[in-house]
């Protein structure tokens, strides 16, 4: 009959080994992760996108007259409203579970998924993210750690907002205009078509948005019509820079 004593000897030496093996890989290769993802981004991730659409955080008149308010009730109650509903078919169907999943990582793996998905959650996940980055015209300053960055990138804030707004004009069709920041903490303005956004892996832009800008029609058709640089001239008069300059500071 075999020692008890070695048994033990044995097994003790089977778990030490293995708790060597994962002190080693967190000693190893988590600093290696940790060292090439943006400062933050952790932290980004945790808070999350709600796979469900949320309050608007202000009246729907609070905007004008840069947006108006029936373009504002009708982006949010329609357009808005129908990706949410859509991304709630496509989860369950897909079985992705919103109570444990991350809306965020979903579009980071979007080519795992359908179009439907794709649409929807991209749809969904920029509109939340555009409604918070607008407040009432002029309430808010493009100040502190973002802006001194904006003018490191883009040698001041007049060339970035122009560089930002020829991406808005000159994206074919519908979607959206971006500033991002890509792994290697670098600004970038870029566009995506139709509902995509630069946490895509399918996205020829790739980085963590910034500030994001709507350039679909229904987002300013009955004001605007077809002036599409006149919508983007007025909307930086709505931008909310506090929201957007605490984001970034998060992740730098």
């Amino acid at each position: 009959m075999e020692n008890n004593s070695n048994t033990n000897r044995r097994a003790f030496l089977k778990t030490s080994g293995k708790a060597g093996l994962a002190a080693g890989f967190a000693l190893t290769v988590l600093p290696a992760l940790a060292k090439n993802t943006p400062k933050g981004f952790f932290n980004f991730k945790a808070g999350g996108t709600s796979f469900q659409q949320q309050p608007l955080p202000y009246q729907y008149n609070v905007l004008e007259p840069i947006i108006d308010a029936m373009t504002m009730e009708i982006h949010y109650t329609k357009h808005a409203a129908a990706y949410a509903k859509n991304l709630a078919e496509a989860c369950t169907a897909e079985k992705v579970d919103p109570a444990s999943a991350k809306l965020e990582d979903v579009l980071m793996n979007i080519s795992k998924y359908s179009t439907k998905m794709r649409n929807n959650g991209g749809g969904h996940y920029n509109h939340e993210f555009f409604w918070k980055s607008m407040a009432a015209p002029n309430s808010t300053t493009l100040q502190g750690k973002l802006k001194d960055a904006i003018e490191k990138s883009f040698t001041s804030v007049d060339a970035f907002k122009t560089q930002f707004t020829d991406a808005g004009k000159s994206r074919f069709g519908s979607g959206w205009a971006w500033l991002v920041l890509t792994n290697d903490k670098k600004l970038v303005i870029g566009s995506t078509p139709n509902q995509d956004n630069p946490l895509m892996d399918v996205s020829d832009l790739k980085g963590f948005p910034v500030l994001g800008l709507d350039v679909w029609e229904h987002a300013y058709y009955l004001k605007y019509q077809n002036r599409r640089p006149d919508y983007i001239t007025a909307w930086w008069n709505a931008v909310n820079w506090d929201f957007v300059g605490k984001r970034f500071e998060e992740m730098v």
